[in-house]
């Protein structure tokens, strides 16, 4: 069997309201029950921060965003492909939206902003704990520079 090498890069993206920290969350056209962040491929002369950038407008709808410098965490996966395996990795960034009037793409069926503690249960292992990590890093730099 083939096994074929994809990269991609995608964005835990927030915003703050009333002091409290809202995940944006899409729900994949794909599977029922499964939830997501904004990805896809890095497109050839794209680097990771454009790739992003365009991942976030074409499924989210959103320009007015913010990279939250100092954070990026990849995960691994297979999958299949017809009879490829694929072996998958997404470099994640963490992005914090300045608007929240979120259109999403054909790829997704809806979309949820969320606190934290509602949002752990509907991802995925990988992915709760890219989320973990982004949570723990907004809590230290809070403390950081007391916001």
């Amino acid at each position: 069997m083939q096994v074929l090498n994809e990269k991609s890069a995608g964005a835990i993206i927030f915003r703050k309201k009333d002091s409290e920290i809202y995940y944006l969350l899409l729900h994949a056209k794909y599977k029922t029950d499964y939830w997501e962040f904004p990805k896809g491929l890095i497109e050839k002369n794209e680097d990771l921060e454009s790739t992003v950038r365009r991942e976030i407008f074409e499924e989210c709808g959103l320009k007015d965003i913010k990279f939250i410098n100092g954070f990026k965490e990849s995960i691994n996966y297979f999958y299949r492909r017809g009879d490829k395996l694929i072996m998958k990795e997404v470099i994640y960034f963490l992005v914090e939206s300045l608007e929240n009037n979120v259109r999403i793409s054909s790829e997704h069926v809806g979309y949820e902003w969320v606190k934290y503690e509602e949002a752990i249960p509907r991802l995925k292992e990988n992915l709760r704990k890219v989320l973990t990590k982004a949570k723990d890093f907004l809590v230290k730099q809070r403390s950081l520079i007391g916001n």
